[in-house]
């Protein structure tokens, strides 16, 4: 039974680098989700217009919590450590949520967060699939099917936890009892390494229709299939060897 007086607060956090293509676009869709309790766009040592972006769009919207903190290191998950850093200074804060920089947040997606949490207590992290909303009809179509449905559901009900980077929302409480995020990974892997440590405080769940409009730019430069099999075999590799199995990685602006 959920408890209807329970309401938690969601901190959302945006990590950043050198996003002033998308940023923009990114908090235009994530303010059609009233009610955040706070976000935070992570500055993560960008060095085109990111910040003056996300600042002049906080003046616009001076009755939202919207600020934007510089961190210096660079690194995927470096900026989701600042982020969880920052976000716990708020006493009030019960979820922490992040999505990517170059995401098109769907209007109901803070209400499906908060509903999914507070029906289930000993839900620790939730998390869904992408919708590549600029690339051609038939690969959206092509992925939602074959990787998403066809593959990536069934390994998640035979592992028991799955988690998309730029997707994803985890209970303060259990981010604290994981010390945060594991900074020594750079970028493939992490969300696996998340959702692993997060299901050892509670249920993970990867939900079919929790959907988040993400940008194929990685898919288009690096081509569907090979981004896919990366994604898999890193998945794999921290399931099985608690590491992921590649190092190196390139951003696409």
């Amino acid at each position: 039974m959920s408890n209807s007086a329970y309401k938690p607060n969601v901190t959302l956090v945006i990590p950043a680098h050198n996003e002033e293509k998308y940023i923009g676009e990114c908090l235009e869709h994530v303010l059609r989700n009233r009610d955040f309790l706070e976000i935070i766009v992570i500055d993560n040592a960008s060095t085109d217009k990111t910040r003056e972006i996300v600042e002049k769009i906080a003046r616009q919207h001076m009755g939202i919590n919207l600020r934007v903190v510089h961190e210096p290191k660079k690194g995927l998950v470096m900026a989701r450590q600042r982020g969880y850093l920052e976000a716990v200074k708020n006493s009030h804060c019960d979820i922490i949520a992040y999505v990517d920089a170059d995401t098109h947040m769907p209007e109901k997606w803070l209400a499906a967060v908060m509903h999914e949490f507070e029906k289930d207590p000993n839900l620790a992290c939730l998390s869904g699939p992408y919708i590549y909303h600029d690339i051609p009809r038939w690969q959206q179509i092509l992925i939602k099917v074959l990787y998403w449905r066809a593959l990536a559901m069934p390994v998640y009900w035979l592992v028991g936890y799955m988690a998309t980077g730029a997707n994803f929302a985890l209970r303060k409480n259990v981010l604290e009892k994981m010390e945060g995020f594991d900074t020594s990974i750079a970028f493939y892997g992490e969300d696996t390494n998340i959702a692993r440590r997060a299901a050892k405080h509670g249920k993970v769940k990867f939900k079919p229709n929790f959907e988040m409009h993400l940008s194929g730019r990685r898919l288009k430069n690096q081509g569907v299939t090979k981004t896919g099999l990366v994604y898999m075999a890193n998945y794999l590799s921290e399931v099985l060897f608690k590491k992921p199995a590649t190092k190196e990685y390139k951003d696409y602006r």
